[in-house]
């Protein structure tokens, strides 16, 4: 039921959001050099790596580690990189990644290739047997500041209390948290 839920809702929204895509990709390319979209490897279901779509928000010459490694984040951000941070408009390709069978709409995060720690602690606690999602249990209870331990934990607890009904709560939440801008640091 949760796979037809993403397919079908994935497929909504991509048909929504099609003309607020193409402006996106028209504005990271006419305000910066590269591509519109970057792709990231990411780490998923089983710890198998796959490729996840981000509208770019950061110089083609930013190293490829958490934006919180960063010395000065904000240094590499494109013109409209931080806004596109704040509105979450930088996520919308990750749709792509739902209708592929890599992403769900709710789960854990993808851990970057890189996050060693993130990776190990969910692979520890059995968080890696499932999909990761645009949104999770972590990403309304904190986001961008929580430490790996903690979001490990939100996500252990997700992963023992996850049903239809979370996840709509979940999907509610994250939207006001949006819309809000809650829990963003870059």
């Amino acid at each position: 039921m949760k796979r037809l839920f993403d397919l079908l809702l994935a497929l909504c929204a991509m048909l929504v959001l099609l003309l607020p895509f193409i402006i996106v990709a028209l504005l990271v390319k006419a305000t910066s050099s590269g591509p519109a979209l970057y792709w990231s490897d990411r780490v998923g279901r089983h710890n198998r790596l796959f490729r996840m779509p981000k509208f770019r928000t950061m110089r083609v010459d930013t190293p490829a580690v958490a934006t919180h490694l960063l010395t000065d984040p904000a240094r590499f951000l494109t013109p409209p990189g931080s806004f596109l941070r704040k509105s979450s408009l930088d996520e919308l390709p990750q749709l792509w990644s739902i209708l592929c069978g890599d992403m769900s709409f709710v789960g854990p995060r993808p851990a970057l290739f890189n996050q060693q720690d993130l990776i190990e602690l969910r692979t520890r606690y059995g968080v890696d047997k499932l999909l990761p999602g645009l949104t999770g249990w972590a990403q309304i209870n904190g986001r961008d500041e929580l430490p790996i331990p903690e979001k490990v934990k939100l996500d252990v607890e997700y992963m023992q209390r996850q049903s239809f009904v979370t996840d709509l709560h979940i999907i509610l939440r994250t939207f006001l948290k949006v819309v809000r801008r809650d829990g963003i640091v870059h």
